[in-house]
Protein backbone atom coordinates (compact mmCIF):
# COMPACT_ATOMS: atom_id res chain seq x y z
CA UNK A 1 0.00 0.00 0.00
CA UNK A 2 0.86 3.54 -0.15
CA UNK A 3 2.75 5.78 2.56
CA UNK A 4 -0.19 8.75 1.76
CA UNK A 5 -2.83 7.86 -0.48
CA UNK A 6 -3.99 10.81 0.13
CA UNK A 7 -1.45 12.77 -1.77
CA UNK A 8 -2.01 10.56 -5.12
CA UNK A 9 -5.69 11.92 -5.00
CA UNK A 10 -7.75 8.96 -3.02
CA UNK A 11 -8.78 9.36 0.01
CA UNK A 12 -6.39 9.72 3.78
CA UNK A 13 -5.67 6.88 5.75
CA UNK A 14 -8.28 8.71 8.04
CA UNK A 15 -10.98 8.02 6.25
CA UNK A 16 -13.48 4.99 6.80
CA UNK A 17 -13.65 4.24 3.26
CA UNK A 18 -10.08 2.39 3.48
CA UNK A 19 -12.18 0.19 6.28
CA UNK A 20 -13.39 -2.56 4.23
CA UNK A 21 -9.60 -3.15 3.20
CA UNK A 22 -8.20 -3.13 6.83
CA UNK A 23 -11.33 -5.03 7.75
CA UNK A 24 -10.08 -7.74 5.08
CA UNK A 25 -6.39 -7.52 6.16
CA UNK A 26 -7.01 -8.05 9.26
CA UNK A 27 -9.84 -10.82 9.06
CA UNK A 28 -7.16 -12.78 6.87
CA UNK A 29 -4.17 -11.91 8.49
CA UNK A 30 -2.66 -10.30 6.08
CA UNK A 31 0.60 -7.37 6.82
CA UNK A 32 -0.23 -4.55 5.39
CA UNK A 33 3.18 -3.59 3.58
CA UNK A 34 3.56 0.61 3.66
CA UNK A 35 6.84 0.71 0.90
CA UNK A 36 9.29 3.56 1.36
CA UNK A 37 8.53 6.09 -1.76
CA UNK A 38 5.12 4.83 -2.94
CA UNK A 39 3.63 7.96 -1.77
CA UNK A 40 4.44 10.48 -4.82
CA UNK A 41 5.46 12.67 -2.32
CA UNK A 42 8.93 12.46 -2.19
CA UNK A 43 10.73 14.64 0.02
CA UNK A 44 12.91 17.65 -1.88
CA UNK A 45 14.32 21.00 -0.59
CA UNK A 46 14.22 22.77 -3.62
CA UNK A 47 13.38 22.55 -7.25
CA UNK A 48 17.17 22.33 -8.13
CA UNK A 49 18.10 20.40 -5.43
CA UNK A 50 20.66 17.74 -6.47
CA UNK A 51 18.56 13.73 -6.72
CA UNK A 52 20.75 12.89 -3.48
CA UNK A 53 18.86 14.90 -1.65
CA UNK A 54 15.30 12.65 -2.37
CA UNK A 55 17.27 9.62 -2.34
CA UNK A 56 18.41 10.79 1.23
CA UNK A 57 15.27 11.86 2.66
CA UNK A 58 13.04 9.22 1.61
CA UNK A 59 12.64 7.60 4.66
CA UNK A 60 11.33 10.73 6.09
CA UNK A 61 8.21 9.77 4.10
CA UNK A 62 7.47 6.76 5.62
CA UNK A 63 8.07 8.17 9.17
CA UNK A 64 5.41 10.08 8.24
CA UNK A 65 3.53 7.21 6.88
CA UNK A 66 4.07 5.26 10.29
CA UNK A 67 2.83 8.51 12.47
CA UNK A 68 -0.47 8.42 10.40
CA UNK A 69 -1.43 5.32 11.13
CA UNK A 70 -0.57 5.35 14.55
CA UNK A 71 -2.37 7.99 15.70
CA UNK A 72 -5.00 7.21 13.80
CA UNK A 73 -8.22 4.98 14.61
CA UNK A 74 -7.27 2.27 12.49
CA UNK A 75 -5.26 0.56 14.75
CA UNK A 76 -8.09 0.67 17.71
CA UNK A 77 -10.94 -0.17 15.54
CA UNK A 78 -8.88 -3.20 13.74
CA UNK A 79 -6.82 -3.99 16.58
CA UNK A 80 -5.57 -7.33 14.73
CA UNK A 81 -3.87 -5.19 12.14
CA UNK A 82 -0.35 -5.46 11.12
CA UNK A 83 1.88 -3.11 9.68
CA UNK A 84 4.95 -3.50 7.71
CA UNK A 85 7.42 -0.28 6.70
CA UNK A 86 9.05 -1.91 3.99
CA UNK A 87 12.48 -0.57 2.80
CA UNK A 88 11.77 1.98 5.42
CA UNK A 89 15.33 1.60 7.72
CA UNK A 90 15.30 1.47 11.07
CA UNK A 91 18.02 3.92 12.44
CA UNK A 92 15.52 6.65 13.25
CA UNK A 93 12.51 4.16 14.83
CA UNK A 94 14.42 4.89 18.51
CA UNK A 95 13.95 8.59 18.76
CA UNK A 96 10.63 8.12 16.64
CA UNK A 97 9.51 5.86 19.53
CA UNK A 98 10.54 8.45 22.46
CA UNK A 99 8.85 11.23 20.39
CA UNK A 100 5.58 9.01 20.53
CA UNK A 101 5.46 8.30 23.87
CA UNK A 102 6.24 12.14 24.67
CA UNK A 103 3.37 13.49 22.46
CA UNK A 104 1.60 11.31 24.32
CA UNK A 105 2.39 12.22 27.41
CA UNK A 106 2.25 15.72 27.04
CA UNK A 107 -1.10 16.41 24.95
CA UNK A 108 -3.05 13.18 25.18
CA UNK A 109 -5.62 14.99 27.27
CA UNK A 110 -6.16 17.83 25.01
CA UNK A 111 -5.65 15.97 21.52
CA UNK A 112 -8.03 13.44 22.74
CA UNK A 113 -5.35 10.05 22.18
CA UNK A 114 -6.24 7.28 24.29
CA UNK A 115 -4.46 3.57 24.37
CA UNK A 116 -5.64 3.22 27.82
CA UNK A 117 -2.85 2.07 29.98
CA UNK A 118 -0.32 1.39 27.39
CA UNK A 119 2.21 3.89 25.46
CA UNK A 120 2.19 4.17 21.94
CA UNK A 121 5.46 2.63 21.56
CA UNK A 122 3.74 -0.48 22.86
CA UNK A 123 0.86 -0.15 20.11
CA UNK A 124 3.96 0.55 17.39
CA UNK A 125 5.75 -2.93 18.51
CA UNK A 126 2.60 -4.58 18.22
CA UNK A 127 1.37 -3.49 15.01
CA UNK A 128 4.42 -2.77 13.13
CA UNK A 129 7.54 -4.35 11.58
CA UNK A 130 10.47 -2.51 10.38
CA UNK A 131 12.50 -3.29 7.27
CA UNK A 132 16.08 -2.63 6.60
CA UNK A 133 18.48 -3.07 3.99
CA UNK A 134 21.72 -1.33 5.31
CA UNK A 135 21.07 -0.07 8.50
CA UNK A 136 24.18 -0.55 10.97
CA UNK A 137 22.77 2.36 13.57
CA UNK A 138 19.06 0.36 13.77
CA UNK A 139 21.15 -3.05 14.13
CA UNK A 140 23.32 -1.39 16.89
CA UNK A 141 20.05 -0.24 18.37
CA UNK A 142 17.87 -3.47 17.68
CA UNK A 143 16.62 -3.25 21.55
CA UNK A 144 15.37 0.07 21.68
CA UNK A 145 13.62 -0.86 18.22
CA UNK A 146 12.21 -4.35 19.10
CA UNK A 147 14.09 -7.61 18.36
CA UNK A 148 10.99 -8.83 17.27
CA UNK A 149 10.16 -6.14 14.75
CA UNK A 150 13.21 -6.09 12.76
CA UNK A 151 13.50 -7.48 9.43
CA UNK A 152 16.19 -7.55 6.54
CA UNK A 153 16.04 -7.21 3.15
CA UNK A 154 18.33 -8.15 0.66
CA UNK A 155 16.32 -6.17 -1.64
CA UNK A 156 17.55 -7.74 -5.05
CA UNK A 157 19.05 -5.69 -7.14
CA UNK A 158 18.73 -1.90 -7.52
CA UNK A 159 20.74 1.06 -6.96
CA UNK A 160 19.85 1.00 -3.30
CA UNK A 161 20.37 -2.40 -2.75
CA UNK A 162 23.76 -4.41 -1.14
CA UNK A 163 23.09 -7.28 -3.53
CA UNK A 164 25.12 -10.03 -4.50
CA UNK A 165 26.99 -8.71 -1.60
CA UNK A 166 24.13 -8.62 1.06
CA UNK A 167 25.31 -11.38 3.10
CA UNK A 168 28.23 -10.16 3.75
CA UNK A 169 27.54 -6.39 4.53
CA UNK A 170 25.33 -8.04 7.30
CA UNK A 171 27.37 -10.19 8.13
CA UNK A 172 30.17 -7.37 8.70
CA UNK A 173 28.21 -5.05 10.64
CA UNK A 174 26.51 -7.65 13.00
CA UNK A 175 30.45 -8.77 14.08
CA UNK A 176 30.99 -5.09 14.64
CA UNK A 177 28.40 -4.81 17.31
CA UNK A 178 28.66 -8.56 18.66
CA UNK A 179 25.03 -9.49 17.27
CA UNK A 180 24.44 -13.10 19.09
CA UNK A 181 23.20 -15.91 16.95
CA UNK A 182 19.85 -15.71 18.34
CA UNK A 183 19.09 -11.94 17.42
CA UNK A 184 19.98 -12.47 13.73
CA UNK A 185 18.37 -15.52 13.11
CA UNK A 186 15.34 -13.27 14.36
CA UNK A 187 16.83 -10.29 11.75
CA UNK A 188 16.98 -12.48 9.41
CA UNK A 189 13.93 -14.90 8.89
CA UNK A 190 12.37 -15.61 11.93
CA UNK A 191 10.26 -12.82 12.66
CA UNK A 192 9.49 -12.48 9.11
CA UNK A 193 8.21 -15.74 9.31
CA UNK A 194 5.98 -15.22 12.20
CA UNK A 195 4.78 -11.56 10.72
CA UNK A 196 3.70 -13.08 7.27
CA UNK A 197 2.38 -16.73 9.14
CA UNK A 198 4.67 -18.84 6.62
CA UNK A 199 7.66 -21.54 6.73
CA UNK A 200 9.82 -21.83 4.09
CA UNK A 201 11.42 -24.64 5.76
CA UNK A 202 8.28 -26.49 5.39
CA UNK A 203 9.40 -26.51 1.61
CA UNK A 204 13.49 -26.27 1.63
CA UNK A 205 15.25 -27.72 4.54
CA UNK A 206 17.14 -25.24 6.64
CA UNK A 207 20.24 -26.58 6.10
CA UNK A 208 19.41 -26.29 2.78
CA UNK A 209 18.85 -22.53 2.89
CA UNK A 210 22.06 -20.98 4.18
CA UNK A 211 23.48 -18.32 1.85
CA UNK A 212 26.17 -21.12 0.51
CA UNK A 213 23.66 -23.38 0.24
CA UNK A 214 21.52 -21.19 -2.29
CA UNK A 215 24.81 -19.98 -3.70
CA UNK A 216 25.46 -23.74 -4.61
CA UNK A 217 22.07 -24.00 -6.40
CA UNK A 218 22.62 -20.61 -8.32
CA UNK A 219 26.26 -21.46 -9.45
CA UNK A 220 26.81 -20.19 -13.21
CA UNK A 221 24.21 -17.31 -12.85
CA UNK A 222 25.42 -14.09 -13.62
CA UNK A 223 25.72 -11.64 -11.05
CA UNK A 224 27.20 -8.59 -12.76
CA UNK A 225 26.73 -5.35 -11.25
CA UNK A 226 25.66 -2.92 -14.27
CA UNK A 227 23.24 0.07 -15.08
CA UNK A 228 20.68 0.00 -17.60
CA UNK A 229 20.28 3.87 -17.30
CA UNK A 230 22.89 5.48 -18.53
CA UNK A 231 21.08 8.62 -18.68
CA UNK A 232 19.26 10.28 -15.73
CA UNK A 233 22.67 11.84 -13.92
CA UNK A 234 23.32 14.05 -16.87
CA UNK A 235 19.67 14.76 -17.37
CA UNK A 236 19.70 15.81 -13.78
CA UNK A 237 22.86 17.54 -13.68
CA UNK A 238 21.48 19.96 -16.49
CA UNK A 239 18.60 20.57 -14.28
CA UNK A 240 15.83 18.84 -15.55
CA UNK A 241 12.53 18.20 -13.63
CA UNK A 242 14.03 16.81 -9.88
CA UNK A 243 10.38 15.51 -8.96
CA UNK A 244 9.85 13.71 -12.29
CA UNK A 245 13.17 11.81 -12.17
CA UNK A 246 12.23 11.23 -8.85
CA UNK A 247 8.71 9.56 -9.63
CA UNK A 248 10.64 7.77 -12.55
CA UNK A 249 13.22 6.23 -10.35
CA UNK A 250 10.45 4.69 -8.00
CA UNK A 251 7.70 3.83 -11.01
Amino acid sequence: FTENPATLGYDSFHNPSWDPLWAACADEGVVVSIHLGSSGQLAVTAPDAPIDVMITLQPMNICQAAADLLWSRVLKQFPSIRIALSEGGTGWIPYFLDRLDRTYDMHHLWTGQDFGDRQPSEVFREHFLTCFIADPVGLHLRHDIGIDNIAWELDYPHSDSSWPAAPEELARVAARYDVPRDDLDKICHRNAMRWYSYDPFAHTPEADATVAALRTRAAGHDVAVRSFDKGRFERTRKGADLGKLARQATA
